[in-house]
């Protein structure tokens, strides 16, 4: 586990991948209130059709889990939100990289959309009643990220509310133990939802490359790529195989296609 030093308060720097999360969240938070002021139906109507819900979900407004951590609602959530956002960001940034940083938040908010449309369905298959709450927000994002500032960087301290100081490690116990209180309460949805974030958080820095999702992805395609070539290769020479065969002649290649030189083989086996 890497180790950092007592963290003062001072706000990091606003670059890459933090900054890109929090101009798009307030371009869309201030989007979304000039509409409210010109067409507030309009507005609503919107906000609606972002928010995550379940049922909506299912009945094919697939778009959800990828709209409703732009919408918010009120200032001084959004601010938290950006905020919470700037620090815990520009921390893990400077230790992996914008892209690592873009696949840990969009994991960690996907997995909370996926938390959320699990425990309804299966409360509904059950017989459980699970009142449907709409998720909008980064909180999702923001637990995922805090997860992995405990998880990786667990002795380093914060000020919990600008006044107590705090190890990274304890107060992702602390935020984990709200949320798992919060099941017993009326918001079991969101509460399920959050700690679904910070598990596909977990999930992310324990089993994809520390370079990010799209250097995953590109290793990926390349490896589809040459063994899509290998094959093609093998084939062609089973088929020259064949035609040799009907030539009277005898030809032979390996597992990777390649031609097997008997004369050299031969010359080996007498050197």
């Amino acid at each position: 586990m890497r180790r950092l030093g007592s963290t003062p308060f001072a706000f990091p720097d606003f670059t890459g991948a933090t900054r890109r999360l929090i101009l798009v969240n307030l371009a869309a938070y201030f989007l979304l209130l000039l509409l409210q002021f010109a067409l507030p139906e309009a507005a609503n109507h919107a906000a609606n059709a972002l928010v995550f819900r379940p049922s909506d979900f299912l009945s094919g407004w697939l778009w959800q889990p990828l709209t409703y951590s732009f919408i918010h609602q009120g200032i001084l959530g959004t601010l938290f939100e950006l905020l919470s956002l700037w620090f815990l960001g520009a921390i893990l940034e400077s230790g992996h990289g914008a892209g690592w940083v873009d696949g840990l938040y969009a994991v960690s908010v996907l997995g909370t959309a996926l938390a959320a449309l699990a425990i309804y369905v299966v409360g509904g298959t059950l017989g459980m009643s699970v009142p449907e709450v709409p998720l909008y927000g980064c909180m999702g994002g923001i637990f995922g990220e805090l997860v992995a500032i405990g998880v990786l960087y667990g002795d380093m301290e914060f000020l919990m509310f600008f006044v107590v100081g705090i190890k990274a490690k304890y107060m992702a116990a602390i935020y984990a133990l709200i949320a798992v209180a919060m099941l017993f309460g009326a918001q079991k949805m969101y509460a399920f939802a959050q700690l679904g974030g910070a598990l596909f958080g977990l999930l992310y820095i324990r089993l994809l490359p520390k370079r990010g999702v799209s250097f995953f992805l590109s290793e990926s395609l390349y490896g589809l790529r040459n063994r899509y070539y290998r094959w093609k290769r093998r084939r062609a020479a089973r088929k020259f195989e064949v035609y040799m065969r009907k030539q009277g002649r005898t030809v032979r290649f390996d597992g990777q296609g390649r031609i097997i030189d008997e004369d050299q083989d031969d010359k080996k086996r007498w050197n």
